[in-house]
Parts: structure tokens; C-alpha cells; sequence
């Protein structure tokens, strides 16, 4: 398969399946058959951002996965976010963005746009995206049948407690509604606004809110794609790749990370904490990177998991001869020996 690079932010050309000669293309579908076997029946958590929410390429290449999931019996849910379409609405109706702490200062007026665009546009698009290829996706929110209830989230910032207006987190989730979805076999598409105990709505982090679901779910994967290539321990060397990682790692960097990057290794960090089987952070700029990932021999992105040396855990292949398994025969991951990033990526307040 091709090498990959690309700037921050930049959509990454992707080899086709036109690149391949009749033998390779039988080898990919024949690498597959482990992963799809392992994954069958189990549910994946995707949160959707970055660049796969804006190209047009892009987006019709992640409705194509999630639907290629469900039609070999996985079950993906997925959960977005919608900060560069919010920030264009608020631009348009000549509301000012602003920022604190890393989130958008989200006052009563603010939220009512970004209830508008989360759910009326961001999430009615994919719905339709994935629904071309069958009447698979339903769209749904955290107000919903009571999916989620957060409460009022503050910053400090200088060292100040700052009022950020309507951000919340989420204190409860109430899955039953889309558990009978997923049971139905559908693709629930969940947007990131939900309501306190007083019915207060709240504008959710959409990492946060991706690690929360997939935790009270009981999720086999939480997988993140953003606009850098994963994480790195010491950016900006580049040669500083992680392509796994065990929780206590991960603890231990955390106050080193850029403040993009910390909701998502912090949403990888409360799945892993709570059962979650393994996270992953991917480049959402490279076509179909949920199945690279997912179904192939050499990952792209940051893995992390509880513990590489357990039997249950999520493997221990990596570099070029890695297999995404731990060595038993039970599908883990095997991620590539190139670049990956700790930088900067706000794309959910």
C-alpha cells in the first residue's frame, strides 16, 4: 500500500484498489477474514471529526466503512462533533466564536445555533451519506430518550475558574434506546448536545462524549479520527511515533500533550479504564482509515490498550511485520512504523 504523508490538516492522498494488481487485491480481502470475524457481533464506537466531516471524499468514504461494518455484522455507533461548521454558522449570522480553556464559549444564543447545526445538518448528512447504501443510519441525539445527562462543565484559565456558559459534561448515560437500535441493526449517529437534570441543554465535547458511550455500551473498540496521524511522545520530533500504548504510558505523558490533543487521550483513557477493549486515534485524512485500522495487517494511527502482555489484551504486533494480533491468533493491531501526532486538533465545541 502506498506511504502516506501530509501536512496538519491536509487530506492525504490514498492508494485505490486500482493500484493493485488481481493478487494483491485477494490478499486484502483475504487479510481481512480474522478481524471480520472477531469484530462480528461486536459493537465499535466511531467518533467522527476533523477533516472527514468537511471533504466531500472523505465523508462519502466514511459512510462507506461504517456501512461496509454493518453489512459484515459489526456494529458501529457513531458520535460527532461540528466545530467547523458551527464556527461557519456563527460567522453567517455575524455571532462572534470565542474560546477559553480549549472550548467554545457557548452562551444561550450560541447553543441554539449549535443545536441547529449538530443535529439538523451535521448528523442529517451523514445520516443520508450512510443511508445511499442502504436504510441503515438513524439519527439521534443526548437529548433522546435520555442518552445522556451532563451537567455544567467550568475552565480555569491563568489559573481562574471561568464560566464557559452552556458546556457540559456528561454525568449519566441511558443507553437502552440505543441499544434497541443497534439491536435492530442499525447505525446509531449520535450528536453531542444533551440536557441536565433541570432539562438545561448543554454543548458536549463530542471526544468525551464518544469514550463516555462507548464505556456505558460495553464497546470492543473506541476509535477517534482526527486531522494528525496519531500521537507522538515528543512533538514536534517526528520520529517520536507511538503506534501503541498501555494505559499507565499514556497517564504518565499526559500533562505533555498539546491541549487539542488531551479530551481525545483522555476519552482513550476512561474507555480503557472501563472495559473498553482498546482505543485508537487515526488519521480521519486518509480514505477509509477506519478500516485500515479495523481490518488490516498495519495500522495507521496510535493504539492503546490496557496491557500489551495480557492474553485479553489487544495485541502486541507493530512495525512493518506487525499482524494486529498477540501472537495467539486473536486480533489485536499492528500499526506501521511512520508518523504520528500529539498537535493540535479542535474540530468538537
Amino acid at each position: 500500500m502506498a506511504t502516506i504523508h501530509g501536512s496538519l490538516g491536509e487530506t492525504v492522498p490514498d492508494a485505490t484498489v486500482t493500484d493493485l494488481n488481481p493478487a494483491q487485491r485477494a490478499h486484502v480481502l483475504a487479510e481481512a477474514l480474522p478481524w471480520l470475524l472477531h469484530y462480528r457481533g461486536k459493537i465499535v464506537v466511531v467518533k467522527y471529526g476533523g477533516n472527514a466531516m468537511v471533504d466531500a471524499g472523505l465523508k462519502a468514504a466514511f459512510a462507506a466503512d461504517m456501512a461496509f461494518l454493518r453489512t459484515v455484522g459489526v456494529h458501529p455507533v457513531v458520535v460527532h462533533g461540528g466545530g467547523p461548521q458551527i464556527s461557519e454558522m456563527l460567522s453567517r449570522v455575524g455571532l462572534e466564536g470565542e474560546f477559553r480553556g480549549g472550548f467554545r464559549v457557548t452562551t444561550p444564543e450560541v447553543m441554539e445555533y449549535v443545536r441547529m447545526v449538530l443535529f439538523g445538518k451535521v448528523g442529517r448528512e451523514l445520516v443520508g451519506l450512510i443511508n445511499k447504501h442502504g436504510p441503515f443510519a438513524v439519527g439521534t441525539s443526548g437529548e433522546d430518550a435520555g442518552l445522556f445527562e451532563a451537567t455544567k462543565r467550568y475552565v480555569t484559565v491563568d489559573g481562574e475558574r471561568v464560566d464557559i456558559g452552556r458546556v457540559g459534561d456528561i454525568t449519566h448515560v441511558n443507553a437502552g434506546s440505543l441499544l434497541d437500535l443497534v439491536d435492530a441493526g442499525r447505525i446509531p449517529v449520535v450528536s453531542t448536545i444533551a440536557p441536565d437534570a433541570s432539562g438545561e441543554i448543554y454543548n458536549i465535547n463530542a471526544d468525551t462524549a464518544a469514550g463516555a458511550l462507548a464505556s456505558a455500551i460495553g464497546a470492543e473498540r473506541l476509535v477517534m479520527l482526527t486531522n494528525v496521524e496519531g500521537l507522538y511522545t515528543d512533538w514536534p520530533d517526528r520520529g517520536s511515533l507511538v503506534s501503541r500504548i498501555t494505559r499507565r504510558e499514556l497517564e504518565e505523558i499526559m500533562p505533555t500533550l498539546d491541549s487539542g490533543m488531551i479530551p481525545k487521550m483522555e476519552a482513550c483513557l476512561n474507555a480503557i479504564r472501563t472495559g473498553v477493549r482498546a482505543a485508537h486515534v487515526i488519521d480521519g485524512r486518509i480514505r477509509h482509515s477506519v478500516l485500515l485500522e479495523l481490518m488490516t495487517e498495519g495500522g495507521i494511527g496510535t493504539m492503546v490498550a490496557e496491557d500489551w502482555d495480557d492474553e485479553n489484551g489487544a495485541g502486541t504486533g507493530t512495525g512493518d511485520d506487525a499482524d494486529h494480533g498477540d501472537g495467539a491468533g486473536t486480533p489485536g493491531t499492528g500499526h506501521r512504523d511512520d508518523t504520528t501526532a500529539h498537535g493540535e486538533d479542535h474540530d468538537d465545541h
